[in-house]
């Protein structure tokens, strides 16, 4: 190891904070197996309230993963199906067939912004206008054609959360999000310990103190304050919830799971990233993706992200960087550096294998090689679990794992991995071996036949 984790985690930092010239830099790493990892750079601008681990920043578009949160935790509870149009739950003059799932994936069309300059005369619709106006605010793309980002299409999501659950959209996130998972330093408004955003000019070292906008109809787009070290546990929290949540209290697993599966990617020609339902999926080499979100708002850009996949990966492990520069675009990549120097740095422990028990008797003649459409697999049973590879297959492949069904031992269900959601079906000879299956309809066989069930070793034509 070339040095300290800390020491280079904390020149990562500092060189990003004078590069980027950005007046106050907060940063923190979160991770299960380690007291979190906490930085500050710069000055907070204000008097009385030095920079520190309690300065506050605005969160900015971050705040769409909370309302995001929060539409998935109504679907979860029958409120909803995300192919609902919005038109179903809220009473809207127009685009009305916009569906929960194209909102949160950014691909309804809806324009960028409420109708208005907003960010001209820094006025943003309340509540009520944001859909009352809806007539007046452009579809500039078909439903479903391709990705385009929308706080518009947020702000109605908040709104839809809002009715749905009977109270005003900042209640319910700090109800049923941020009390649940001890997220206690993000707020609606800025605190007296907030920092000063600012425009950093371009050609020279001044800085010009920017306005704070409450944003009214619009905050489940972009409202939040918050700090490094709560957004580094709720990067934490999407990436890998048994750490954050382990009893589900906010969001099941399977649920996250399902955010975090990519809807679109939002460059049709520059794969480089993604958008899931309210999550933006970053990845970062093979079977390893950061997932989370960034913000923008005049006087700070802000990050959160969490790492999932790849070896040495701790459980748990978020990052968040927050910034007082509405102009510094290295704070987006300040986050994606930390992440992978707290892998490649600071690894995982490696666990040590030990012998388990046994498969149960009624799959044990399954295990070994098989065939299915002239391939060879193996099957084998680890971590209590029936588990699929395909032969000599690179070993970071995730296998495809089996359950049972409930009441039927030979019909297992694919829960992971290659053709996940299909059958497997077990067929056995008269003493209880399993001497053929089909996997998503494909038969598997012990020896490579052909499609007709002939073996392909006695070949079929004359020489």
């Amino acid at each position: 190891m070339e040095s300290h984790p800390p020491a280079r985690y904390e020149r990562a930092v500092r060189k990003a904070q004078a590069d980027g010239r950005i007046p106050a830099l907060s940063v923190a790493l979160h991770r299960a197996d380690r007291e979190p990892w906490v930085l500050t750079v710069g000055d907070s601008g204000t008097t009385g309230h030095p920079l520190g681990p309690d300065t506050r920043f605005r969160i900015g578009s971050i705040t769409k993963t909370f309302t995001a949160v929060l539409v998935m935790q109504c679907r979860d509870d029958g409120l909803l199906d995300l192919d609902d149009p919005v038109d179903r739950h809220l009473p809207v003059p127009a685009h009305g067939d916009a569906t929960i799932r194209r909102l949160l994936s950014h691909t309804a069309g809806f324009q960028r912004e409420p109708y208005g300059d907003i960010w001209d005369t820094l006025r943003a619709p309340g509540d009520a206008e944001v859909l009352a106006q809806l007539d007046r605010a452009e579809r500039v793309l078909p439903n479903g054609r391709r990705f385009h980002y929308s706080n518009l299409g947020f702000a109605v999501l908040g709104q839809l959360v809002a009715k749905l659950r009977g109270g005003r959209w900042s209640e319910v996130v700090a109800e049923r999000v941020l009390e649940p998972l001890g997220l206690g330093a993000t707020t609606l408004h800025a605190p007296p310990q907030a920092a000063v955003g600012y425009v950093v000019d371009d050609f020279s070292d001044a800085a010009r103190p920017e306005p704070q906008t409450d944003l009214g109809g619009t905050a489940p787009a972009a409202q939040l304050w918050s700090t490094a070290s709560d957004m580094a546990t709720w990067g934490a929290f999407l990436a890998d919830p048994a750490t954050t949540d382990p009893d589900g209290k906010v969001l099941a697993a399977t649920t996250l799971d399902e955010m975090r599966f990519p809807a679109t990617v939002t460059h049709e020609a520059l794969w480089a990233d993604g958008f899931g339902l309210g999550l933006i999926i970053e990845p970062q080499g093979r079977f390893t993706t950061h997932v989370g979100h960034d913000g923008a708002m005049p006087g700070f850009l802000a990050s959160a992200y969490g790492r999932r996949g790849g070896e040495g990966l701790p459980a748990g492990l978020g990052c968040g960087v927050l910034g007082s520069s509405g102009t510094s675009r290295g704070i987006a990549e300040l986050v994606h550096e930390l992440l992978r120097l707290a892998v490649e740095l600071d690894p995982a422990e490696i666990t040590p294998w030990r012998i388990a028990p046994p498969a149960p008797p009624q799959y044990r003649s399954i295990l070994g090689p098989w065939y299915s459409e002239g391939t060879p697999f193996v099957f084998s049973w680890h971590d209590g679990t029936l588990q699929a590879r395909l032969a000599g297959g690179a070993a970071d492949v995730p296998p495809a794992t089996f359950q049972p069904l409930p009441e039927q031992p030979d019909v297992l269900r694919t829960v992971s991995g290659r053709e996940t959601g299909e059958l497997l079906r077990l067929t056995r000879d008269e003493s209880g071996t399993v001497v053929r299956m089909h996997w998503a309809t494909y038969r598997v066989t012990r020896v490579q036949d052909g499609f007709d069930g002939g073996a392909a070793s006695d070949g079929g034509f004359d020489a």
